[in-house]
């Protein structure tokens, strides 16, 4: 019998990646999103490239009387994706308590539902943000969970714990927990990609939009860092590398090939990449020059960080294989995809 598992925030950037993913490993997907930071159109993205329309209902994963209807509804759901969360750190630290509302109830609200509706595991979407700012590099999996920076990365925090506390707690389910770096890039199809709605809050959006005139000009925030360049270093991964590590999660999880009810990784390229060296990328793969200027640190960045992906690589049997220069030209293929279609 086929597995179902239900993916929330699917229609977002990451999660529409991994639908794609999980349709082409034969899985059958139910998508939750309440569209707050997507568009349902990306499902005719997906549609384009599996040839499957994933089930897609509009649902806030905080109304839980909503979102008990739907266990009710769809019933033998196998496995949760959880990517159903509001994500950007300068956001939450203007508005920390929509960040603790969305973050944190979406999850308890999952979590309560799956013993009864039988549900077996849930791979919980992290991030590099709970380890705060890092005394080394590149960081493990037993990297200390450093304070957080912002009350994004703080949700982050939490919800590992409840997790745990839960599963600790004797609850009959297993949860891998996937501490992801910088996701970035596109499907190589340009069907789907990131999809901003306004401003965008990530990085790799505004570089691709600068670079194509919709904006006028990037802010790089700040040049004085302890770092070669003076900008902050992140590890760039791409989103469809990422999203295969979630298929290979649920498929261990579902199939029990470990003891342990919960497991950490980290997923990332082991190297660590400037923001100043990026816009080299996207300059040398567009052959375009940016307009971009140096402005003052912002509350909340963390200075350095890339990761140590070893456990990921050999426990899961998952690597990140795609270049940084493949990656950054299928964002620049996404953008320009949306400009033809008149979206953006």
């Amino acid at each position: 019998m086929t597995k179902k598992i239900l993916v929330t925030g699917g229609t977002g950037y990451i999660g529409s990646h991994t639908v794609v993913e999980l349709q082409q490993a034969g899985y059958e997907v139910i998508i939750i999103d309440n569209l707050s930071n997507s568009n349902e159109n990306v499902i005719d993205g997906i549609v384009n490239i599996t040839g499957v329309r994933p089930i897609f209902e509009k649902i806030d994963c905080i109304d839980m009387p909503v979102l008990k209807s739907l266990f009710e509804k769809y019933s033998n759901i196998d496995g949760i994706i959880h990517f159903a969360a509001s994500k950007a750190v300068g956001e939450s630290v203007q508005k920390p308590l929509m960040y603790y509302r969305n973050n944190l109830d979406s999850l308890i609200n999952l979590l309560e539902l799956m013993p009864e509706y039988g549900v077996k595991g849930i791979v919980f979407s992290s991030s590099c943000t709970v380890y705060g700012e890092p005394d080394t590099n590149p960081i493990d999996e037993n990297a200390p969970i450093k304070p957080a920076t912002s009350p994004y990365g703080n949700t982050k925090q939490i919800n590992e714990e409840i997790i745990q506390d839960f599963v600790h707690s004797g609850a009959p389910i297993k949860s891998i927990i996937l501490r992801y770096f910088n996701p970035v890039g596109a499907h190589p199809s340009a069907e789907i990609g990131e999809l901003p709605l306004g401003v965008p809050q990530n990085l790799v959006p505004f570089i691709t939009q600068t670079g194509i005139g919709i904006r006028e000009q990037l802010s790089v925030f700040g040049d004085d860092y302890d770092t070669p360049d003076g900008s902050c270093i992140r590890d760039f991964i791409n989103v469809v590398d990422l999203a295969k590590a979630h298929v290979i999660a649920i498929e261990r999880m579902l199939e029990n090939k470990s003891d342990e009810k919960v497991e950490i990784f980290n997923l990332g390229t082991g190297t660590g990449l400037s923001v100043l060296e990026l816009i080299r990328v996207f300059e040398k793969v567009s052959d375009k020059p940016l307009n971009y200027k140096i402005v003052g640190r912002r509350e909340g960045d963390i200075e350095k960080i890339w990761a140590q992906p070893d456990k990921a690589n050999n426990v899961l049997g998952w690597r990140a294989t795609e270049t940084i220069e493949d990656t950054i030209a299928t964002a620049w293929k996404w953008q320009q995809r949306l400009c033809e279609k008149g979206v953006m």
